[in-house]
């Protein structure tokens, strides 16, 4: 069993690599299967040799994100699966709309459904609180963006949900971008030493520096920080310290943003709106699986 070289192709345009998605697809089959790999409600009811066409329906309105991640679980369970997008993902649909319609043996697709819906539901649900976010500030200079509070095992995936529906993504982890957070100001004994740690350990490594206050945002600055996240600051002190500041660096507005308040954050000058809730508090869209029947 393996992925088919159009969904690996529409993977890899999603920024997304197949060897990850498969992992996660296998992971979530072998809680499903247990031991001995087999779905045995289907195995039981369903002859071998039966076909079916399903459709994937949307339950609710929302922003679709991860038909290929959907058609790759169908394909790792049943060889003979084929799944045919009737939207494609950044798309806005109304309850009742189909998403997708897939064809294969029916032990093969029901074995797959709820692996399949349990991530396409997940990566929609993402997508459709990103294009809120977006929504909400669109017009202004800001862009909303993640953060690393994603679910364990499936980063990759709410990332790119996430970019989907109008977001960014920020770092991808502790390897790719030097974070310097208040515990490792505290540790380093002041902003200053832990820029310059950084910058003498690792100097081709992108660094970002948190900041509360306009001192401090000066200090990293002046250290060489082109970068920071200001950590739970009112709309009225972030547009003293982007005053002060200016266009020395690039500014993040983090720290329990709420989606009502999101505008107001926005006009307040930043670059970027940090909103863990995009990948740790989405609620998923509902999709579900409709057989045709002979």
């Amino acid at each position: 069993m393996g992925i088919t070289a159009t969904t690996v192709d529409a993977l890899v345009r999603g920024g997304l690599d197949p060897t990850v998605v498969s992992r996660v697809i296998e992971t979530a089959l072998a809680e499903d299967l247990g031991p001995d790999g087999v779905d045995v409600t289907s195995f039981a009811t369903v002859p071998k040799e039966q076909v079916d066409t399903a459709d994937l329906v949307a339950r609710a309105d929302g922003v679709v994100a991860g038909i290929a991640v959907a058609a790759a679980a169908f394909e790792l369970v049943e060889a003979g699966a084929r799944l045919s997008p009737q939207v494609v993902d950044g798309v806005r649909v109304g309850r009742g709309d189909r998403v997708a319609e897939v064809t294969g043996p029916t032990r093969g697709l029901l074995t797959a459904e709820r692996t399949a819906l349990n991530l396409l539901c997940r990566l929609s649900g993402v997508a459709t609180h990103t294009r809120a976010w977006a929504d909400a500030i669109a017009g202004s200079k800001a862009q909303v963006i993640d953060t690393r509070k994603t679910t364990p095992g499936l980063r990759a995936l709410e990332k790119y949900a996430v970019r989907v529906g109008g977001g960014a993504n920020k770092r991808m982890g502790l390897y790719d971008v030097a974070l310097i957070k208040d515990n490792h100001i505290l540790a380093a004994g002041g902003v200053a030493p832990a820029v310059g740690r950084v910058h003498a350990t690792y100097p081709n490594v992108p660094l970002q520096v948190e900041v509360t206050t306009v001192a401090q945002a000066q200090e990293a600055v002046s250290a060489g920080a082109r970068f920071l996240l200001c950590d739970n600051l009112t709309p009225e002190q972030l547009r003293e310290l982007v005053a002060a500041v200016g266009d020395q660096a690039e500014l993040e507005a983090t720290g329990g943003l709420t989606l009502p308040q999101a505008r107001e954050y926005a006009d307040t000058g930043v670059d970027y709106l940090s909103v863990g809730a995009l990948t740790h508090s989405s609620p998923v869209l509902d999709i579900a699986m409709d057989v045709r029947g002979q």
